[in-house]
């Protein structure tokens, strides 16, 4: 699968990992620089002023630059070097200029506190490292990662978590080929944090295993609408106060007996794009309610829509995060028109990882880097059959 990096720039301080790639050249880490500048400038210029204008006192900021960005041990070594710079520096002037003890107890217990505060910073980095480990192990196990050619499509996507620690949500797709055909989902379930990752993490194993075994599509989005009717009944079961989640969902059947037509069945999900060189083609919503709402509707589940599908064409299906973002003035993203302009203008858009690409930078645009839910662009279309190969003719 062609996976479009997807991180959201962020504004504001760098995370460990941004820090430490900064601190390093070539390799190797350079965050000791600093504070070894900062040490001998202060040694130095105490050095080039007068008498009564001491400022060798102040070396007690090596050690703390030294905590904010070096190791443990490395800010206990500018501790040592600092007050043993202290002293030589001191004792170096006469007796009348020198700053004295209170001076050197304000050095030694600086640096004394410099390197705790460093081992507990070290400390959370670690901690912090090792939830973002958790945190991305949970989305490729709900993300999966999808191969190149899986079930003959072509695709790209591209996720970005509104909350960017966390790096997991609510927004879920997948693709399952099956002896009946290829079967796509994509879907948003309704709220945020650790109980929309498990209701998503509940319909994408259901989708797994029907999508692969039941032979027709209706009885797929049934076994869906099911699932997160079960889901629901365990957590009102367990007094949880997500009882009333739903999601929103896309459901494709790409048909091995008719690559001309494809199946869709929409939950209260924005119909796909049909992204092709000749343009941009729109599917109406059919009024679906979301998956664990089908009790409200009058006439069941939405049905199954066989829709044809030219050669060639890219199915672009997004999360509300795409459709929804919104400039400084409160527009909405127009993301059909902007990817109409940009296909008549470069037909070769339409291919899914530049398509996906094109999604996702104009939507971040859009918002002004401010994403305020989790954002999915995907893009599928069939790979194209391979050209026979003609035979020499032998006379």
């Amino acid at each position: 699968m062609t996976k479009v990096p997807g991180r959201l720039p962020r504004a504001g301080h760098p995370d460990a990992v941004e820090r430490h790639q900064l601190l390093r050249v070539r390799g190797r880490s350079v965050a000791w620089v600093p504070p070894l500048v900062l040490l001998v400038g202060i040694t130095v210029a105490d050095f080039n002023t007068t008498g009564e204008f001491r400022i060798i006192s102040w070396i007690v900021l090596v050690p703390a630059i030294a905590a904010a960005i070096c190791g443990v041990w490395a800010t206990a070594v500018f501790a040592v070097l600092a007050l043993v710079t202290y002293v030589g520096a001191d004792n170096a002037w006469p007796h009348e200029y020198q700053t004295g003890l209170p001076d050197f107890i304000l050095v030694a217990v600086g640096g004394i506190l410099a390197c705790l505060a460093c081992a507990v910073r070290v400390r959370g980095e670690r901690r912090m490292l090792h939830m973002r480990d958790i945190a991305e192990t949970t989305r490729r196990t709900v993300l999966r990662p999808l191969p190149s050619d899986w079930g003959g499509l072509e695709h790209a996507a591209v996720y970005l978590a509104a909350d960017s620690e966390a790096r997991v949500g609510g927004d879920f797709y997948d693709i399952q080929p099956g002896p009946y055909g290829t079967r796509v989902l994509i879907g948003d379930v309704q709220g945020k944090g650790l109980g929309a990752v498990e209701a998503a993490a509940a319909l994408l194993g259901t989708f797994r295993e029907a999508g692969y075994h039941e032979p027709l599509l209706g009885t797929v989005a049934e076994r869906l609408e099911v699932r997160m009717v079960r889901h629901r009944e365990h957590t009102d079961a367990l007094g949880r106060r997500d009882g009333d989640r739903f999601a929103t969902a896309a459901l494709l059947g790409f048909r091995d007996d008719d690559p001309d037509t494809l199946d869709v069945v929409l939950f209260g999900h924005e119909p796909p794009l049909f992204v092709g060189s000749g343009g941009v083609r729109f599917l109406l919503p059919d009024g679906g309610l979301p998956l664990g709402l089908g009790d409200l509707a009058a006439d069941g589940l939405p049905p199954v829509r066989r829709v044809p599908l030219l050669p060639g064409e890219t199915l672009l299906l997004t999360t509300d995060g795409v459709t929804e973002s919104r400039d400084g003035e409160g527009v909405f993203y127009p993301l059909a028109d902007d990817v109409a302009r940009a296909v008549a203008a470069d037909p070769d858009l339409a291919r899914p990882h530049r398509l996906v690409a094109f999604v996702r930078d104009g939507t971040v645009r859009h918002c002004g880097n401010r994403l305020v839910d989790d954002t999915t662009v995907f893009a599928v279309r069939r790979r194209p059959a391979p050209a026979p190969v003609r035979g020499r003719l032998q006379s």
